[in-house]
């Protein structure tokens, strides 16, 4: 019988070995810190080099209305575009902004969903940036009832 802690260990050689044969290249360069500890969702966009961020109706974002619990927000973001190079899901008025970033091929669908904390009502966006650049959102508020982030 496999208890967790082996499981957990197993994983991680594996994800090693992936990554040192190059099969995991977005573990090479993934985490772009000053995305992620961006304060601003302009600053978020500007780390990943996108343009100035234009309204679309080819890209969705989903969450609940209100939140009962700002623990554990259901969001997803998701664009039907050809091109796309990443998406990106931002919570307005969180410490941290970026909440999640999906790399993007032509052989990936760009429908992702993901939990997040939410410490307020806030504004949700979802943006994909494109291969030139180009960054298209949609954007929904969602009330949050009780505060995931201590309040």
């Amino acid at each position: 019988m496999q208890n967790r802690r082996d499981t957990l260990k197993q994983g991680a050689v594996v994800a090693g070995l992936l990554a040192s044969t190059g099969l995991f290249p977005q573990y090479a360069h993934a985490f772009n810190k000053n995305a992620f500890d961006a304060k601003s969702i302009a600053d978020a966009l500007k780390a990943y080099g996108a343009g100035a961020p234009a309204e679309s109706k080819d890209v969705t974002v989903t969450g609940p209305d209100i939140a009962e619990n700002g623990a554990v927000v259901p969001l997803g973001a998701a664009t039907t575009l050809a091109g796309v190079k990443q998406m990106l899901l931002l919570v307005e008025k969180n410490p941290s902004a970026l909440v999640a970033m999906f790399n993007v091929t032509d052989s990936v669908d760009a429908n992702f969903s993901t939990r997040a904390k939410m410490g307020q009502s806030s504004d949700v966006y979802a943006v994909a940036i494109m291969n030139d650049g180009k960054a298209l959102f949609a954007k929904k508020e969602v009330k949050v009832t009780l505060g995931g982030c201590g309040g």
